[in-house]
């Protein structure tokens, strides 16, 4: 096979990122000095080698515990549960949280075949039972999955008397009403706040 078109067929398997766009990345690589090629290939050749999961959270690293898991300052008795390790990188970026997290590794979704089974809910039980936890802030995306995950986590956390909450979700900071869609405008309404 050509080795554009069998780089091009590599990067097009990246999500999001289709033929076309592969082959702009390719030739834009090909008009680099053959250094930046080397370079991008050998920290992608790493990556299996030299990243792993923290044992505490679940999240993406290379110690034994990622850096906010070994952070004593960080607030322990609360842990935000997420879908993604992404999605820790997202929340830490508005500064407003500073407790812990679990990575689940998806949500349920019947339909796809990933059932509860498929995600780190035991092990983050574990941590429930293990750990003085007072409250599992559930910050999963808002949607069909998301709300069956939030609904079978808060059910089966219940009897373990520790405080469930959930991101709140509805209409964007900035947006306005009459381009909301009828969904989003739905959950702002029922997540109401008082002033």
């Amino acid at each position: 096979m050509d080795p554009v078109q069998h780089a091009i067929a590599q990067l097009a398997r990246f999500p999001s990122i289709g033929k076309r766009t592969a082959s702009k990345m390719i030739f834009w690589l090909m008009q680099q000095d053959p250094q930046v090629a080397t370079d991008i290939g050998a920290a992608l050749c790493e990556l299996p080698t030299k990243i792993k999961r923290c044992s505490s959270c679940f999240t993406i690293t290379h110690e034994e515990q990622c850096p906010i898991c070994a952070n004593t300052k960080r607030t322990s008795n609360i842990i935000c549960v997420v879908e993604r390790p992404q999605d820790i990188e997202k929340i830490e970026s508005t500064g407003a949280f500073s407790g812990t997290y679990h990575v689940l590794g998806g949500s349920l979704s019947p339909l796809e075949g990933i059932g509860p089974e498929n995600l780190r809910i035991t092990e983050l039980l574990h941590r429930l039972k293990n750990d003085d936890i007072q409250e599992i802030l559930l910050a999963v995306d808002p949607d069909t999955e998301g709300d069956a995950t939030s609904m079978y986590l808060a059910h089966i956390i219940k009897p373990l008397e520790i405080q469930v909450t959930r991101i709140a979700h509805g209409i964007a900071a900035g947006t306005e009403i009459e381009y909301a869609n009828s969904n989003t405008l739905r959950q702002a309404l029922e997540n109401r706040q008082p002033m």
